[in-house]
Formats: structure tokens, sequence, C-alpha cells
């Protein structure tokens, strides 16, 4: 079976080439116009790095078997032209997901905070118990070698449901293609505002997904919007609300949402026959998925944090669970606008208060990306009165930003950095080495 992967360097892309070609029988080649590390890497490790960069019609034979699209790639995209005019079957990235699984159990985590986590967990105990699982998570977990698995062998399958686009050829949400037996939503709060210029709209795809789920829906009970999706469907199937964890096994992770996000993962592993008991006996030594409230430096009574919080309920969540964590230190949270949502001078009102718990905010932006992104341009003064807080610093220049963190006094402190960016190139772990208590 020879399958090609047109804009093979995406995060999901990638792992998903890596699965594939680890499966006996397939072929897997890709093409991609930029590939940056570490996908680069990766797919050099394991051969399957295009020869060049750039899109070509002559890579599309009549011998390969399929194509799995990448939401990177556009419509007019020269290999998709030439699959279409051969007749190849063509794939979107969860379409395919869907295709290897379609006879196993299907647990899928959905929401617009926690997914990745509430996923993590899920497979870290399903790991530990030894239960065989194909799976697609959206960060490295600790014991997994990549971020997607399939097999012939496994019974259960466990995916990251993500609400964003399924391809340039499909604008459904992603996670609309899944079918769970078992589906968990976390919460719905507006984010993607360039896909859902609405909240309505972004409500409405959530409705949709829950309509998809064939046996159980567990969801997050103080979340109005979910609760109004669980009476449209108690008739047809079971809907279970949870609420954060109250029990008393000590936990590596911490945070009432990372409480919630367990109870929620307990409950879907119940459904398929793992006892309470057993989970939390797994779950104690669970330390989190990569760049989630990750601890990457300590200097006595100073600690530095990176997490992938972005939107402004994830900086909320955040931020109150490394307060509640360390309530007597300093915390001086830094955050990266760097979404296209985040961008948008209609959503920057969305972040009014995020950050109010801490004790130091800063936010940091580049005006080229926005004009990059042909975006309406944000002035400083925007982004200070959208967030709403006096203690919020606002910073154009990433080197600015490193300057002025280097200089600060970290004692009794906790540096928080959150982006789903770089913060244009600063290398966060490189950074946490060099600050110290003065």
């Amino acid at each position: 079976m020879r399958i090609h992967f047109i804009a093979i360097g995406g995060a999901a892309m990638h792992n998903l080439a890596l699965a594939v070609a680890a499966k006996p029988g397939y072929v897997v080649t890709g093409s991609d116009d930029e590939i940056f590390d570490p996908a680069l890497s990766h797919l050099r490790e394991a051969g399957l790095l295009p020869e060049k960069m750039g899109w070509d019609s002559s890579r599309i034979t009549n011998d390969i078997d399929a194509i799995i699209l990448g939401m990177h790639a556009r419509e007019d995209n020269p290999e998709l032209i030439r699959a279409r005019e051969l007749g190849i079957r063509i794939y979107s990235f969860p379409e395919y997901l869907y295709e290897q699984t379609k006879d196993k159990t299907r647990i899928v985590v959905g929401g617009s905070h926690g997914k990745t986590t509430t996923t993590a967990m899920i497979l870290y105990v399903l790991q530990r118990l030894g239960i065989e699982t194909d799976y697609m998570v959206g960060a490295q977990i600790e014991g997994f070698d990549r971020m997607v698995r399939l097999s012939d062998t496994a019974k259960y399958a466990v995916f990251e449901g993500d609400e964003y686009l399924t391809s340039p050829l499909d604008r459904r949400s992603k996670f609309l293609w899944y079918k769970p037996h078992v589906a968990i939503l976390t919460g719905v709060a507006w984010d993607h505002i360039n896909v859902f210029p609405t909240w309505e709209s972004y409500q409405d795809t959530f409705r949709r997904f829950a309509e998809t789920v064939e046996n159980t829906l567990i969801y997050y009970a103080g979340d109005e919007t979910l609760r109004l999706i669980a009476r449209e469907n108690q008739d047809r199937i079971t809907c279970l609300p949870y609420e954060a964890y109250k029990g008393n096994v000590k936990m590596q992770v911490f945070g009432q949402h990372n409480m919630q996000n367990l109870q929620a993962a307990s409950m879907a592993c119940q459904q398929i026959g793992i006892a309470p008991d057993d989970f939390y006996r797994e779950i104690a030594s669970f330390t989190g998925a990569s760049n989630r409230l990750e601890k990457i430096a300590e200097h006595g009574d100073f600690a530095v944090y990176k997490d992938f919080a972005h939107s402004p309920s994830k900086l909320k969540a955040t931020i109150g669970a490394v307060r509640e964590k360390y309530p007597t230190r300093r915390l001086i949270a830094c955050m990266e606008l760097h979404t296209f949502s985040s961008l948008m001078a209609d959503f920057l009102p969305q972040y009014k208060d995020c950050m109010k718990d801490a004790d130091e905010a800063l936010v940091y932006y580049n005006p080229h990306v926005i004009e990059h992104k042909h975006l309406t341009a944000i002035s400083t003064v925007d982004v200070q009165q959208a967030f709403g807080t006096d203690n919020l610093t606002v910073y154009t220049d990433s080197q600015h930003l490193r300057s002025d963190l280097q200089q600060k006094d970290y004692r009794n402190s906790v540096l928080l950095m959150m982006s789903s960016g770089t913060f244009d190139g600063i290398d966060i772990r490189q950074l946490a080495q060099t600050l110290t208590p003065q």
C-alpha cells in the first residue's frame, strides 16, 4: 500500500506519516514547501524527508493508492490537482484516522481547553495497564515514541478531537469525522474566530459533534453550553456530567483544571471496564504532556514553567493553577499573542481580566505577523485596554522582552511562559537556565 502525504511537515501530519510507515506493507512518501524541526529531524531519521522542498505534480503517479491531504496545502496545490485527475483516493487527516479505526472502540476528547492533557491521561493509564491502543494526541507524552499510533491489533482508539477545519477541501471540524463511542467535552470558550466568526457558530460545531456520539457523552457540568448540549442528546445517548476530582490520591499534576481533566479521563476509562482504583493508582505518576504546565527549571524558591496556553480560557486556568500551587510567591506571567484569533482586533476584548491573578503580566506580539496575516493593525494601547488590568506590560520586540526578563529579581517567584508559538525565537529552556534569584 503506497500512501503520499501532501503537506507532510505539519505536527499531526508528520506523526501520522511515521505511524503509517511503521505498519507492515506500507510505503510512505510526502511533500511540503517548508518543514521545520522537530518534524524535519523526525522525518529525516525515518527516511521520509522529501528530497526537495516544494510541490511537484510528477510525484503523483498511478501506483499511489491514497493521498492524505494536510490543512497546510491549498486547493490549487499541483499535486492535489494531479491526484484528482488520476482519480486517486484522497483522505483528510481525520478521515484517514477514522478509516483505520472504524472497527475499534473510539474514545474522543474535545473541548476548547484541556483536551490534550485529558487524552494524555487516558493513554498513560491504558499503557500502564498493558492495554494496546491506537491513538492521536497533540503533544509528546512520556513513554510514547510518537503522537500517533495505528495498528491492526488494538481494540481501542483514543483521539484528541480538534474543532479546527478538516482540510482545504472539507471546511468541517476535524472531530466530526471520528464518530466516538465515548466522548468527552471539557468546555466551550470561543476560539478560532477566523473559522467561527460568531459565538453561535462556534457553539454549533460542538453541538454537531455531540450528535455524532454513538454511546456516551461525558461533559463538564460547570459549562452552560455543555449542559444544554447534554439535554438535547440525553434521550439518544447516555450523558454523564463531571466536576473536579476531589479524592485523596496525590498527583504530579496540579490545578483545578487538571483535577477536572483527571475526573473526565477516569470516567472515560470506566466506560471500557477500567476500575477507578486501577486508574488512580496508575495516574498518580503522570507528570503531564509536553508543554502543558511543564516545569523546565527550578532554583531554590524560583521556578519556571512553560505552557501551550494562548486563548483567554486557557490563560485563566493556567495562571489560576500556578497561583494555587504557589500562593505566597510572586507570579510573573508572560504570554504571546500568536494565533490568528488572538491577533484579531475584534477578538482582543475576550482577553479582559484573564491575567489579573498574576502579580506581573507581560504580553508579547509581533506587528509584522499581523501584517503578514493581512489583519487589521493593533497597537500596544489596544492590547493594554483589552486585557484591562494595571499589572500588564505589552512588548512588540522579543529581544526587549528577553532583556527585561533577564533583569528581573526572581527571589520567591514563579515565571510562567505561555504560547503556542516561540516568542519569535526565544529558547525558553535556555532562557530559564540564565534566570536566577538575585
